[in-house]
């Protein structure tokens, strides 16, 4: 396969080489595992992953798992394919994507971006109920499923630089200059959300609309938003209890959660020797964060779920995905990682809450940094739900991108900016958050 001329997709085909799968066999037999101490209960995750766990998973991972009949289940259900892409002020970048398109006439081009540690299989539940609905009544989509690069199949960078700002650009040229979609809508988690964010803020003549199962903003200034603030200081009491429930997610996940991101942020490479080296130490590092980011009481991953879900990150080494932290919150600029959710985005925006999700804010936080015209909360689900209630994502996202709303932004011509913000819209945002 060659993908030397810019913009020019080829076919594409996952395979890992019979060398790879060997080591990797070989090196799960040899693996040493640490001991849980005797006063730790069995379902008692504060150490990290359970022992007992993850030894499981490494016996089935070395004597049942069968990757090459998951790679050709993967290359049947998904169309990819590789183009090289000349990224603004990063450079000449292979990406790896999945294109799905919907017989449907009217069907909306829809960009869908995954995070860490998920890859393009994410998506593998919802493509085919977006692409093909039951009913002609139904909206359907042209689906996109980008790979971040050093994702699963998507090549590493081979320069520093490319974190979610210079990803947004490339995924941009990816939609627009590659795929002819001039207009198209985006669905974002986790890293997704940021990406999908910084190209709505950078390119609002093509995003427009967006749908978010993730949004990581503060609070706003006390003194802009005293009634947000006294509202916080008194949410014990004026809070709902979904919000409760969103608040203490978020305090907990600062408390006892982040420590990878601390880590993999600052120096990912020296993790990258560990976790690139052992498929156990990659494996209790990602079943960890899939047990603690899930709702583990509606959704439980198989263990061959789990392990491809690792697999997508053990072919190439672990330290791209670990390094793209790094590159992240290297970013400057209002579309960054650190301040794209600090500006108000006029581009009509949807929310779906998942009562597990690490950061879904406030609707009276959120309302101060997004247009949302969509919002819905769930009574299960977590960081994935793309995984976890695929049908629940599915009809959220039919719902909003076919509201009147998304269909007059698809179709007008001009994106208005902040400091185009109506009155109107002005005022009823105020008027909203003194109602939240």
């Amino acid at each position: 396969m060659s993908v030397d001329e810019l913009n020019k997709p080829a076919p594409y085909k996952l395979h890992i080489s019979d060398e790879l799968l060997d080591l990797t066999k070989q090196k799960l037999q040899l693996a040493r595992f640490p001991e849980e101490q005797i006063d730790v209960g069995d379902d008692d995750w504060s150490q990290g992953a359970k022992v007992k766990v993850v030894k499981r998973l490494a016996d089935y991972w070395s004597n049942g798992y069968d990757w090459r009949a998951e790679e050709a289940r993967i290359n049947a259900e998904f169309n990819q394919f590789k183009v090289k892409i000349d990224i603004p002020d990063y450079g000449p970048q292979v990406l790896h994507y999945a294109h799905h398109t919907s017989p449907s006439p009217d069907a909306i081009p829809l960009l869908f971006v995954q995070g860490w540690p998920g890859s393009f299989l994410e998506a593998r539940k919802i493509i085919e109920p977006l692409t093909n609905p039951p009913d002609a009544s139904i909206q359907a989509f042209h689906v996109v499923v980008p790979s971040i690069p050093g994702f699963g199949p998507g090549d590493a960078p081979k320069e520093s630089g490319l974190g979610p700002k210079a990803t947004a650009s490339g995924f941009k040229r990816l939609m627009v200059e590659v795929l002819g979609y001039k207009r198209f809508v985006t669905q974002g988690g986790d890293w997704g959300s940021m990406i999908t964010r910084s190209m709505a803020l950078m390119y609002p003549q093509n995003v427009r609309a967006c749908h978010y199962n993730l949004f990581p903003c503060g609070p706003p200034p006390w003194y802009k938003a005293p009634l947000t603030m006294g509202r916080l200081i008194l949410s014990p009491y004026l809070y709902t209890n979904r919000e409760l429930d969103s608040i203490k997610n978020m305090q907990y996940y600062q408390k006892e959660q982040d420590g990878y991101l601390r880590v993999q942020s600052t120096r990912p490479q020296s993790l990258g020797f560990g976790l690139g080296d052992s498929p156990i130490g990659l494996l209790g590092w990602l079943v960890e964060k899939f047990h603690e980011w899930m709702d583990v009481t509606h959704y439980k991953m198989s263990d061959d779920e789990v392990l491809t879900f690792v697999m997508m990150h053990w072919m190439q080494g672990a330290t791209p995905g670990l390094r793209y932290y790094k590159m992240a919150f290297a970013e400057q600029g209002k579309a960054s990682t650190r301040n794209s959710f600090k500006s108000y985005l006029n581009t009509p925006t949807g929310l779906s809450h998942f009562p597990k999700e690490i950061a879904m804010q406030p609707y009276d936080w959120v309302s101060w940094v997004a247009n949302v015209q969509f919002r819905r909360e769930h009574d299960k689900g977590g960081h994935f739900a793309a995984v976890e209630c695929p049908e629940l994502l599915v009809q959220d996202l039919r719902d909003w991108f076919s509201s009147k709303v998304v269909k007059k932004a698809m179709q007008s011509e001009v994106r208005p900016s902040r400091t185009s913000e109506t009155s109107v819209t002005a005022i009823t945002r105020r008027v909203a958050l003194i109602y939240w």
